[in-house]
């Protein structure tokens, strides 16, 4: 059956836009444009994943997102056009699931709606062996990576950071997540010990370490991925 997403969103054309993208990928969509109407519509009708504005007339996104919350675990994704990291925070503190800040790509949008489907049980799983991110290709079963096609040199623990990174595209790490499910061992503010894989790790797979773009920080909350991975071909 076609997955159904209800996106909440005030402006109309950018509500078309999406609801033409989410139907060229085979989803049944309904689009509201008001905060009431969005109760009103989740009260009467079953949907698998939410798209939600904040800025809504009648009831702002916030509101809505915790009267849904108040009923159902359905999965809410936030659109923001508020690039703060503080009020991302909180808005997923509120039970959101994941959350995209305006303008954010078509293609991105797909992908975080899968990944919420997925997480929640809704869609299979991925099955990969081989990513792409950039300039790199990332063999997850026989351990290697190669930039621009040449073979990169990377410890366990380096690999397994990028492998945690790039199989998590969606995901901000903090330190101490990266130190307890890679060294599998409880953390004790040791944040040398990461700062220093990082910067490892960036020196073999940045064009530039300096300025990274794969593996970028988001300071105050910890690394995520600064471009898109794909699924890549066999050689």
């Amino acid at each position: 059956m076609k997955k159904r997403v209800l996106i909440i969103e005030d402006n109309h054309l950018a509500a078309k836009a999406i609801a033409s993208k989410l139907k060229d990928e085979v989803f049944d969509v309904e689009v509201v444009h008001d905060g009431k109407d969005a109760i009103d519509q989740f009260d009467r009708f079953s949907y698998d994943v939410i798209l939600l504005d904040l800025v809504l007339p009648g009831k702002s996104g916030e509101e809505v997102l915790r009267y849904i919350r108040n009923k159902s675990e359905i999965p809410v994704i936030i659109l923001s056009a508020k690039d703060t990291d503080v009020e991302k925070a909180i808005n997923l503190g509120l039970g959101a699931d994941d959350y995209l800040t305006k303008p954010f790509s078509m293609l991105e949008l797909v992908a975080r709606v899968k990944a919420v489907l997925r997480r929640s049980g809704q869609m299979p799983p991925m099955t990969f062996s081989l990513l792409e991110i950039g300039n790199l290709k990332i063999d997850l079963n026989n351990y290697l990576v190669t930039k621009n096609g040449e073979p990169l040199s990377l410890t366990s623990k380096e690999f397994s950071i990028l492998r945690l990174l790039t199989t998590n595209p969606n995901q901000t790490f903090s330190k101490q997540d990266i130190y307890m499910k890679i060294w599998g061992e409880t953390y004790y503010d040791n944040d040398n010990v990461i700062n220093v894989h990082i910067r490892r790790l960036r020196e073999k797979i940045e064009d530039d370490p300096s300025k990274p773009e794969i593996i970028k920080t988001k300071w105050g909350f910890g690394y995520n991925l600064g471009l898109e991975v794909h699924e890549a071909e066999s050689d």
